[in-house]
């Protein structure tokens, strides 16, 4: 007899609606300050909680077929074969310390296939589930997209386990024609890279034949992989004629655009800033404000001027350019408290009708959940692979170490706890959001004290590391489970209770705009202070409204 088992598209169990404004950081073994493999996530797009997802590893009976359903509740249902064993998976880390995250693109409209069975969060989570290391999770979305299709547009992957990060950009081939056109690049161990909304892989090694064993393509050196058909599809749909050396992939399935460079190639550019000379990077100004006479591309990784740890990561994930030509915090539309932060929509025009935009930084207000993933080749599976995890913007949360072998979710990351539509104190989303609402409009006022508390518990997460990697190293897989489960329950918990304390703190602090004293996130005795004007704001107010307000 057939068992059949419902698998929702990953969407439905981690995510509520499709996405097209996130962004991946991802770091190479020997660019790490600590020899791991980093990759980052934040899942940007307004009213939605991203849950923490969890599959416990299995073994499946033969017969047995996963009903796999894509976006919304009245999608097709359709029936695919499970595999024999199942990984275990907590978000988009497995058991083996195998993460994939993603970012969109879009790119050709026309190469969506409606009729295809899979999505990319479907994909993912499938290779999560059957993958023990980064090149086997490509090798299973190129089988699974060629035998099931594709129903989404074009899709940028960082494919990453303990000792190896790849980029890989995918998008499908168009009504009635199933799987996809791909191309996978290994990230060389001692550089960085990144993607936010945009297709970044131009040019790329070419093998003399395709693997027929795999069904693609693989370089001689393994260090490249891409479908068979990549460049003669391009061909054949009229979106290439050149040699097969010339081939690009980004200016075939996605050209350049001014909005694909200033919303999303800048983000790349501003995290590179963070760890190459700054000059260099800047000679690549023009072409971040859509000048590509002389440059029309970031390179597409660097090797870092110093190692970079993941604490390092965390917070390039809450980057607003501050200190660059796009920092948003010095004119006046960061208003009275020097505010990063920029209301919607992100296009607007003036009253005599001029084109205007908003720049989109990586840390912004619609993230429905942040995370740093993090693989460690010389530890335990388990204990190795943890996910620095939290709902909400990076810039206003802390990062929760979630453990990969881990056997439950704490509650307050659990999907039914995180109602977008009704508050609640057991809800992370909600928590969080409670904080960031608060400092948003105020921001110079009140991002102190969350910077506070922020630094306060990731240093205490960072001071436990050690202590955990050691006691679970010596325990049973059994008993390393339920260890490392409890604590990452503890490390959650001790955040809710610390934001609830700085809920309370900014409230009491800073009512009616004003600032009572504290220390270390209590208020102590003294006088209030008035929060300064940004002097953007003050000089512009002077400008528009002359001599009313200025002293006799």
């Amino acid at each position: 007899m057939k068992r059949y088992i419902l698998l929702t598209a990953l969407a439905a169990l981690f995510f509520t609606t499709p996405t097209d404004a996130c962004t991946n950081l991802i770091v190479g073994k020997k660019a790490s300050a600590d020899g791991s493999v980093i990759c980052t996530y934040n899942c940007d797009g307004f009213g939605f909680a991203s849950a923490l997802s969890y599959h416990p590893a299995g073994r499946h009976e033969s017969g047995e077929m996963i009903a796999i359903r894509g976006w919304g509740p009245n999608s097709t249902v359709h029936y695919i074969p499970q595999v024999e064993y199942t990984y275990g998976v907590v978000g988009l880390m497995n058991e083996k310390q195998v993460s994939i995250v993603e970012t969109t693109w879009s790119g050709r409209e026309e190469l969506r296939d409606p009729e295809g069975w899979l999505g990319y969060f479907t994909l993912m989570d499938l290779a999560l589930q059957r993958s023990a290391t980064a090149r086997e999770a490509i090798a299973v979305m190129h089988q699974l997209v060629q035998e099931y299709g594709y129903n989404d547009t074009g899709e940028s992957f960082a494919v990453c386990d303990k000792d190896e990060a790849w980029i890989m950009e995918l998008i499908g081939k168009g009504p009635g024609r199933k799987g996809a056109v791909w191309v996978a690049l290994r990230l060389p161990d001692d550089c960085i890279t990144a993607y936010a909304n945009s297709s970044r892989i131009q040019q790329f090694p070419l093998a003399k034949k395709v693997n027929k064993k795999l069904g693609f393509c693989v370089t001689p050196d393994g260090e490249c992989m891409y479908s068979a058909d990549v460049i003669s599809f391009a061909r054949e749909m009229g979106y290439f004629d050149g040699a097969d050396r010339d081939f690009s992939f980004r200016e075939a399935y996605q050209p350049m655009s001014f909005s694909k460079i200033r919303a999303c190639e800048a983000r790349v550019w501003s995290f590179f800033r963070h760890h190459y000379d700054t000059a260099a990077m800047d000679a690549y100004l023009p072409f971040i404000n859509g000048d590509m006479s002389e440059i029309d591309h970031l390179p597409l990784w660097i090797k870092p001027d110093a190692p970079v740890s993941y604490r390092d990561i965390q917070n390039d994930m809450r980057d607003h350019y501050e200190g660059t030509a796009l920092d948003m915090t010095v004119d006046v539309s960061a208003g009275p408290w020097a505010s990063p932060y920029r209301n919607q929509p992100v296009n607007f025009k003036t009253s005599d009708g001029t084109d205007m935009f908003r720049e989109r930084p990586i840390g912004c207000q619609q993230s429905g959940m942040t995370m740093v993933c993090r693989m460690r080749s010389w530890l335990p599976d388990a204990v190795g692979g943890i996910t620095y995890f939290n709902l909400d913007d990076a810039t206003m949360v802390a990062y929760v170490p979630v453990y990969c072998g881990i056997n439950r979710i704490p509650d307050p990351f659990r999907r039914e706890n995180n109602n977008v539509r009704e508050f609640s104190f057991d809800s992370a989303f909600w928590m969080c959001n409670w904080v960031a609402n608060m400092v948003y409009p105020r921001w110079s006022a009140l991002i102190g004290d969350l910077r506070d508390a922020q630094k306060e518990l990731e240093d205490y997460y960072e001071t436990e590391q050690g202590v955990v990697d050691a006691r679970a190293a010596e325990l049973t897989a059994g008993e390393r489970a339920d260890y490392l489960t409890m604590t990452t329950i503890a490390y959650t918990d001790k955040m809710m209770q610390r934001w609830d304390k700085l809920a309370k703190l900014l409230i009491v602090k800073h009512n009616d705009q004003i600032m009572l004293p504290s220390e270390n996130g209590e208020l102590v005795r003294g006088r209030h202070t008035s929060p300064a004007y940004a002097p953007a704001f003050i000089d512009a107010v002077k400008a528009q409204t002359g001599d009313r307000y200025i002293k006799p």
